[in-house]
């Protein structure tokens, strides 16, 4: 690592990204038998987090909450970085690589409301805060009379616009406000079925340049094998697809009996079209599956058109 030994980890600086951070940490000091003093938290800065009165799509994508870390790992101010995977882009930078998952948290998306149990339960016309064009497209393919308003920022920004009465309701991922034992907040999780989780929600990823063997040998022996295997999938399903903050994309992989279980699907913006594609396979064969899933999943879209 650094000369001194200290091992950098280097992430955002919200409360849920310390938060895995801090738990990336202690497992690593448990796997490892090393103590807090030989690391560092490195808070960075990221361009996605200063600016919060744009759409992600408007200003550059999920590269925005992970440029300047993937910088620092690159010219050696951290060894390596910690990151939410569903924030981060299908392609990586050269020399950068996901060097470990930890197990995976709920992957479902949970509907958050101060007077309202769920989607269904709001009024005509209702406002939903959301930032994300998968989850609007998802809820309004439920309830296209609700209307959407832009809502940026950290998970106690949202709340906190939502006690304001910004917005009547709002979505945040399940696997997040368990992090932060803000579970008591949740009205209602939305079923799968309803709602696709975004590709790798609830997952933590490990990221370190690929020519670090001491880093990359440091995070195996916290990967998470079926967790890695599910995001894999995922991951192919997406870059296949292009996929971008402005494209509504879902897609869940789960592992039962030995085989991997994939479904994947693509949306208009309105919600009023969308494509959906399920495959299963061999768990060696993640990355083939979600490949041949987002295959068929735009030829449907394209039919649709």
């Amino acid at each position: 690592m650094s000369g001194n030994s200290i091992i950098r980890i280097g992430t955002r600086g919200s409360p849920l990204a310390l938060a895995q951070a801090h738990e990336t940490r202690s497992r690593l000091m448990e796997a490892h038998g090393l103590d807090e003093k030989q690391f560092e938290i490195v808070v960075i800065n990221t361009t996605g987090d200063r600016i919060l009165n744009q759409p992600l799509a408007e200003i550059g994508g999920k590269g925005l909450f992970t440029f300047e870390i993937e910088e620092a790992l690159q010219n050696g101010s951290i060894d390596l970085a910690v990151h939410s995977m569903k924030d981060m882009p299908a392609l990586l930078p050269d020399g950068l690589a996901i060097a470990a998952i930890l197990e995976r948290e709920d992957p479902r998306d949970a509907f958050v409301s101060v007077n309202y149990k769920s989607l269904q339960d709001m009024p005509q016309g209702g406002l939903l805060g959301s930032s994300s064009v998968r989850r609007n497209a998802q809820a309004l393919r439920i309830r296209p009379d609700l209307k959407s308003v832009q809502f940026r920022g950290n998970v106690q920004t949202r709340m906190r616009k939502l006690a304001e009465g910004v917005a009547e309701a709002t979505f945040l991922a399940v696997a997040g406000l368990n992090r932060l034992g803000m579970a008591h907040h949740i009205s209602s999780i939305m079923d799968m079925d309803e709602m696709l989780p975004a590709v790798a929600q609830g997952a933590i990823g490990i990221e370190v340049k690929q020519n670090n063997t001491r880093a990359q040998d440091l995070v195996q022996a916290i990967h998470h094998n079926t967790s890695g295997i599910a995001i894999e999938c995922e991951r192919a399903f997406l870059a296949r697809l292009d996929g971008s903050c402005r494209t509504p994309i879902a897609g869940h992989a789960r592992i039962e009996g030995g085989k991997l279980f994939f479904k994947g699907q693509i949306l208009a913006l309105d919600g009023t079209t969308s494509s959906e594609v399920s495959k299963e396979g061999a768990l060696e064969d993640a990355a083939k599956i979600g490949v041949e899933a987002a295959v068929a999943a735009a030829d449907k879209q394209l039919l649709r058109a």
